[in-house]
């Protein structure tokens, strides 16, 4: 997998944690088409034995956005062409079989802010700063910020945005729901590599069911969501795993963190 990364990645394991970094500091790790269609790749063709995936970033920023550069020549349908390529990658991570968690420092700018919210949870430090400057510059947003980012925030928070080019903090970005926790300057890596720990050590079907199901459910009508999650909990629950950990919950040899 790493031999058929370009330079702009990085890919490790650690024990049952992946950890994927943007290494392209230079260019505060701006996304151009390579570094899109690799992301691509690499979620399509995940090792089967990990529990989670951190992505984390090389220098002071997560990700500047979009190389601009590479929508210059496009004509319009090479542009909807351009867009529908991110869809697909950004959907391959929010549709990793392992929970993905982002870890944000500085710049979460525009394609930046996209790819952070394909995560499953994300992790900022003081340093984290959001911005959708596509209003701008004349374009609009195209790998998935207008579905992703008012399911979090809302579309008014967004068009506010994408309108004025407001620049979240990280503490404002923490309160309208950016990110799911705030750490100090510096941690956010350690704290999404803790976490991602965590993470790891729950049930593969229940992992699945949380990132996989749960926001389908959220989605649906209700009559559909009931049925979606009895089902799912009954797959869940079926598992020799789930067998083997509620049988040491009920003889009371599970942890505290397990209990119900």
């Amino acid at each position: 997998m790493r031999d058929e990364l370009p330079a702009s990645l990085r890919f490790e394991r650690r024990d049952a944690i992946g950890v994927l970094t943007l290494a392209r500091a230079a260019k505060r790790n701006a996304l151009d088409d390579e570094t899109v269609l690799a992301l691509g790749r690499l979620f399509t063709d995940l090792p089967s034995d990990l529990g989670a995936i951190v992505i984390d970033a090389e220098g002071d920023h997560f990700c500047a956005g979009l190389d601009l550069g590479s929508l210059a020549e496009h004509s319009t349908f090479e542009g909807i062409q351009h867009s529908r390529m991110w869809h697909r990658s950004m959907g391959l991570i929010e549709d990793s079989p392992v929970p993905v968690i982002a870890a944000l420092k500085g710049a979460v700018v525009g394609g930046g802010l996209e790819l952070a919210t394909a995560a499953h949870l994300r992790v900022a430090d003081g340093t984290a700063f959001y911005v959708l400057p596509e209003g701008q510059r004349g374009i609009f947003v195209g790998g998935g910020a207008s579905v992703r980012v008012p399911r979090l925030i809302g579309f008014s928070r967004m068009m506010d945005m994408m309108l004025t080019g407001r620049k979240l903090t990280a503490r404002e970005g923490q309160d309208v729901g950016l990110s799911h926790y705030l750490v100090d300057t510096g941690s956010a890596a350690r704290k999404a590599l803790d976490l991602a720990a965590k993470v790891a050590r729950n049930s593969p079907a229940t992992n699945f069911a949380v990132t996989q199901a749960l926001p389908r459910i959220a989605e649906s009508n209700p009559r559909d969501g009931y049925l979606m999650e009895s089902l799912m909990a009954a797959i869940a629950q079926g598992t020799d795993e789930a067998k083997a950990r509620m049988a040491d919950f009920v003889a009371g040899r599970a942890a505290k963190a397990d209990s119900l």
